[in-house]
């Protein structure tokens, strides 16, 4: 119990890094912008990931208050890229998918700025943790990669879960197809039958 209390006065003082974790839709020739007004010297991480779509590709940039790019791919799955700002101002994220025609992308982003304070107030200071301050570090050092690790799963369950659903969308049209075609097969070796035996019938009688 003297843990549990002891756990939750630490978590007040923990400043979270801000984040946003999102999935939208990105239609065929189109673009989509984010913007994030941010200090100077802040460091800032972008993930994203293209979980259905076409060939699971998009390009992405990023710039800076004066429109600098700051980085700048074409065409990829996945990435993830970090920055310092030199400068004050709106930083801006696009995700483009301007070189599909008529396939549609949905996009994973997860777009995380600022620095976690230390967890415990003696951290800041060159002293030594006590063992229950350690177990709390401990536990929230773990926490932190759960959260990472069930993201990843989720993103990979998407994902799988796509790629399953128009494997089955494609198997489903071939086997309609294949249905199709043995019937008209059939209905021809039937029709192609039923003219022998015609023709044959009306030689007999003509020659009789």
């Amino acid at each position: 119990m003297l843990c549990l209390l002891a756990l939750s006065s630490v978590l007040l003082h923990v400043c979270v890094v801000s984040a946003t974790e999102l999935t939208f839709e990105l239609p065929d020739n189109d673009k989509q912008c984010f913007f994030e007004e941010l200090e100077k010297d802040v460091k800032f991480d972008i993930d994203y990931q293209v979980i259905s779509g076409g060939n699971y590709d998009v390009d992405c940039f990023v710039t800076d208050p004066h429109n600098n790019v700051l980085y700048n791919e074409r065409k990829k799955q996945y990435d993830s890229f970090s920055h310092t700002t030199a400068m004050k101002g709106v930083y801006k994220v696009c995700f483009s998918n301007e070189f599909s025609t008529f396939t549609h992308k949905t996009v994973y982003l997860d777009f995380r700025h600022g620095e976690e304070e230390p967890l415990l107030d003696s951290m800041r200071k060159n002293t030594a943790l006590t063992q229950l301050e350690s177990s709390c570090v401990a536990i929230h050092e773990i926490l932190k990669v759960v959260i990472d690790s069930q993201t990843w799963y989720r993103l990979r369950e998407a994902h799988d879960r796509t790629r399953a659903d128009h494997l089955l969308d494609r198997v489903t049209y071939w086997s309609i197809g294949e249905t199709v075609m043995l019937f008209a097969i059939g209905i021809g070796q039937v029709m192609l039958l039923k003219s022998f035996f015609a023709d044959k019938k009306g030689s007999v009688m003509a020659t009789t």
